[in-house]
């Protein structure tokens, strides 16, 4: 597994001051990249204490018996390490950003999204992470009156750190101190885009999304699901998929993600920054040569439609 604790991007991101209660994105992501790669510290460090992988089986450790639990159906799981990591990451912000509104996956928020307000997804695919599969991510961003000004997502197995602020641009920190500034693909036909997607948890929705899936696979290079929104919206960024897609996403799936897709050059379709996953809203995410057409042909199916639940 990846060190986290003297990352580069941590490195290059360490604000002298971190300004409580400035609104200035550069300063907003050097504190999302700081948190960020913190947490990521922690959750890659559990994850061995936890879980331990016996042939195929995952189980939780001696140390980890009471280590998994269910949210919104019993397909969706939340583990020990979900919520210890977002403890963490209001601990730090509190610290670094004292009176700042925080909204996270676990724990909640207080307040609605006016003002600066921190979204934070302390493990972004949970499934994987419970499984081992190597695409799970933290995700920290900080928006102003409901719109992402700054954020990072770290992907956690893979050691890479994404980030961007509003108006700067986005950039992709690895673990060996490169540093790549990320740009969407040039791709310009549809039937040539590969198209990124995930499914929720609820059957009635999983129900709809296969049917929206089969419509599109003949109108596309193909279909990834990565089993990470945050992953998917970076991967965007980074040109190793054309367009995400995915109905029911909450803001903290999307809110750092999205930004660092725009801030790279897509062009992106987002829900409220008050919705929840239950709207069912969809999000879209798109490389600016296939973001038009590509929004026809998700309209022609009904991909653009909420699927509620």
């Amino acid at each position: 597994m990846p060190h986290f604790d003297d990352h580069p991007a941590a490195r290059d991101h360490l604000s002298v001051d971190t300004e409580p209660g400035s609104a200035d994105p550069q300063t907003l992501r050097d504190v999302a990249v700081r948190v960020a790669v913190s947490a990521a510290a922690h959750a890659s460090a559990r994850r061995p204490q936890v879980f331990a992988t016996v042939g195929h089986d995952v189980r939780p450790t001696a140390a980890g018996e009471e280590a998994v639990d269910t949210k919104s159906t019993p397909t969706d799981p939340v583990t020990v390490v979900d919520t210890e990591t977002e403890v963490l990451i209001r601990e730090a912000l509190a610290s670094l950003r004292p009176g700042d509104a925080i909204l996270g996956e676990e724990g909640g928020g207080d307040s609605g999204p006016e003002g600066i307000r921190w979204v934070v997804d302390p493990i972004d695919g949970t499934v994987n992470f419970l499984y081992g599969i190597p695409a799970y991510a933290i995700s920290v961003a900080a928006q102003v009156d409901g719109v992402s000004v700054a954020g990072a997502v770290v992907d956690v197995a893979g050691g890479s750190v994404y980030s961007a602020a509003r108006g700067h641009g986005a950039t992709l920190h690895e673990a060996d101190g490169s540093v790549h500034t990320l740009r969407c693909t040039a791709v310009t036909e549809v039937s040539m885009s590969l198209l990124a997607t995930g499914f929720g948890y609820a059957p009635e929705r999983r129900k709809r999304q296969g049917e929206l899936i089969a419509a599109l696979l003949p109108r596309v290079r193909d279909i990834r699901r990565i089993g990470s929104a945050a992953l998917d919206l970076c991967m965007v960024a980074a040109g190793r998929v054309d367009a995400h897609f995915e109905h029911g996403l909450s803001p903290w799936d999307w809110a750092a993600g999205s930004l660092i897709a725009e801030e790279a050059g897509a062009v992106v379709r987002l829900p409220s920054a008050e919705s929840s996953s239950a709207d069912g809203d969809v999000t879209v995410a798109a490389a600016p040569g296939v973001a038009v057409a590509l929004d026809d042909v998700l309209s022609q199916v009904g991909a653009l439609d909420p699927i509620p639940v």
